[in-house]
């Protein structure tokens, strides 16, 4: 989130649009949006599991291609999609493109969920069980989302409240300028949020820039917007919810903030797990380490490993 720190975001020439040779497909939000979205099914056999990828802010979905495929190798069959704006989703000029975070957790990932319903509903007579991953964004706001109640399990990785007082030191006050200054400056020089100015990724949308500056100093986060209110299913969720924060992302998510989040989930089976980029053969993991290829399997089945042993429908 500050400006000072973008080499450890993921840049727009380091990151896949699309995925590969997977096919993409099409959501449709509840207002007609479509959004560019991939299947990754498991390469032998029929899946165990359905799994929904959400995006950390201004992250195209190719950025998790290597993680689901991964999971995909597991057994499980895994939607990555790009929001609104963003990637594949971007059907206009950013300038033009009116998307906000509401959009995106509204509208966006319940479009997610419902395509993972019929998924999970397809071609079986049981109804498979559901994981929901988020990255970021992608976590901190997955609970205004349509379906967030159906899932079986719920695995949040470097997602936070990230408002300015859950900050420690000084980048308490990185954080107040991120969202009071710069990005409201740039975005509204620009006519939208680019991607140097966001640490990397891509541009983000207007709207969206600046919701994201209000969320960032309200109390917690969407959760204090009363626009909000009326989509907030954070107290349906009552499967087992795992919150990671990595050692070295203090200036994105650090450990306060992640514990902020899992306080939100009151009637959930919350587990709170930490990891260090030197347990995984890592020098550094921060913010967006964790979904790069580098560290692989040797974190990914870390991360899988608690909530499908907490997810009796998950076990093998």
């Amino acid at each position: 989130m500050n400006p000072s720190l973008t080499h450890t975001a993921p840049t727009s020439a380091g990151v896949r649009h699309g995925d590969g040779g997977a096919p993409s497909v099409a959501l449709v939000a509840d207002d007609g949006r479509h959004l560019a979205a991939t299947w990754h099914e498991p390469p032998a056999g029929a899946a165990r599991a359905v799994a929904v990828m959400h995006a950390a802010t201004g992250v195209p979905r190719g950025y998790y291609r290597a993680f689901a495929v991964w999971l995909a190798e597991q057994g499980y069959a895994v939607l990555t999609y790009d929001y609104r704006g963003i990637g594949g989703s971007r059907r206009r000029p950013i300038r033009d493109d009116r998307a906000s975070m509401r959009d995106w957790a509204v509208l966006d990932m319940s479009a997610a969920h419902a395509a993972a319903d019929a998924r999970r509903r397809a071609g079986t007579a049981d109804e498979l069980p559901l994981l929901l991953l988020g990255h970021s964004f992608g976590g901190n706001s997955l609970a205004f989302a349509r379906g967030v109640e159906q899932a079986d399990a719920i695995l949040l990785v470097a997602s936070q409240i990230p408002v300015v007082h859950h900050f420690p030191g000084w980048r308490r006050w990185g954080a107040a300028f991120f969202f009071r200054a710069w990005v409201p400056l740039v975005t509204r020089l620009c006519g939208f949020l680019p991607a140097w100015a966001n640490g990397g990724g891509e541009a983000v949308p207007r709207e969206a820039a600046l919701q994201w500056c209000d969320w960032g100093t309200r109390e917690a986060w969407a959760y204090s917007d009363p626009a909000m209110q009326p989509h907030r299913a954070v107290g349906a969720v009552v499967s087992p919810v795992h919150l990671w924060h990595v050692s070295d992302d203090l200036t994105y998510a650090p450990p306060g903030a992640v514990d902020a989040l899992a306080a939100q989930f009151r009637n959930a089976s919350v587990q709170r797990h930490g990891v260090t980029p030197q347990e995984v053969g890592q020098q550094r993991l921060g913010h967006f380490g964790a979904f790069r290829r580098e560290p692989g399997a040797q974190l990914w089945q870390r991360l899988l490993a608690p909530i499908e042993a907490a997810t009796p429908r998950l076990r093998r």
